[in-house]
C-alpha cells in the first residue's frame, strides 16, 4: 500500500512539473501563474505547494543538484578533489543519457535565460553550491585558496554545461553533444590540474612544427 501511495504521489509531482514546463515553454516563466499551473494539471493550489514550494523551484528543479561538496568529501583515500571530481563529469559525460529530449532540454534553458527571476534564482543556486564546496576544500587548502579553487572549478563546470546545450541549440545530436561534452572535460580539468602555463595547445604544436619544417627546407636550399 505504501508502494502504490508513493508512486502516485511520484506520478502528480511529474504530472504538474510537465504542466508547468508546457505553459512555460509556450508563454515564458513570468506570464504564467501558479493557479494556472494548479488549474492545468488537476490539482489543488495548496497540493501543487506541497510538492514544490515555490514557482522557482518548480522550474529550477535540477539544477545545482550535483553535490561537488558530497563528491569532495566522500572521495577515496588517496584521491585528490580534483580527481574525485574529474571521474564525477567523466562518468556523466559518458554516460548514456536515456530519456533525455534535446528539444526539451534547449527549451527549459531558453525558458531560464529569458526570464532575470529565474537568472537570478539560478545564480543564487550556483552561488550556493560553490560555497559548499569551498567549505569542503578548505580544511586542505586553506580559507582564501578553497574559495578561489571553487571558484574556478564552479565556472568550469558551469562552462562545460553551457557549451553541450549550446552545441544541441544548434542541432547537434544528443551522442555528439555528449562525445564533444566528454572532450571538453577532459580538457577543463587538465587546465584546473595545471593551468594555462603547463597547457600545450596540439593546433598550436602542428602549427609551430610546420613552421620550423618550413624554415629548414629554406635552409637547405
Amino acid at each position: 500500500m505504501a508502494g502504490l501511495r508513493e508512486r502516485k504521489k511520484e506520478e502528480t509531482r511529474q504530472r504538474i512539473a510537465a504542466t508547468a514546463w508546457r505553459l512555460f515553454a509556450e508563454r515564458g516563466f513570468d506570464a504564467v501563474t501558479v493557479n494556472e499551473i494548479a488549474e492545468a494539471a488537476h490539482v489543488a493550489k495548496a497540493t501543487l505547494f506541497t510538492y514544490f514550494p515555490t514557482k522557482e523551484a518548480l522550474a529550477l528543479q535540477g539544477v545545482g543538484d550535483d553535490d561537488l561538496a558530497g563528491i569532495v568529501t566522500g572521495r577515496p583515500t588517496g584521491v585528490t578533489p580534483l580527481a574525485a571530481l574529474r571521474t564525477h563529469f567523466r562518468a556523466l559525460a559518458a554516460g548514456p543519457m536515456t530519456g533525455l529530449d534535446p528539444e526539451v532540454l534547449v527549451s527549459r534553458v531558453r525558458v531560464i535565460f529569458d526570464s532575470p527571476a529565474l537568472s537570478g534564482a539560478t545564480n543564487t543556486l550556483l552561488y550556493r553550491q560553490r560555497q559548499q564546496l569551498a567549505q569542503a576544500l578548505t580544511a586542505e587548502l586553506g580559507e582564501r585558496t578553497a574559495e578561489l579553487a571553487a571558484a574556478q572549478i564552479s565556472a568550469s563546470l558551469v562552462t562545460l554545461q553551457e557549451g553541450f546545450f549550446r552545441r544541441l541549440a544548434d542541432g547537434a545530436s544528443l551522442d555528439d553533444a555528449r562525445r564533444q561534452l566528454g572532450e571538453d572535460v577532459e580538457l577543463a580539468f587538465d587546465l584546473l590540474a595545471h593551468g594555462l602555463d603547463q597547457h600545450e595547445d596540439p593546433a598550436k604544436d602542428v602549427a609551430e612544427d610546420l613552421a620550423k619544417d618550413l624554415a629548414e627546407d629554406r635552409r637547405e636550399r
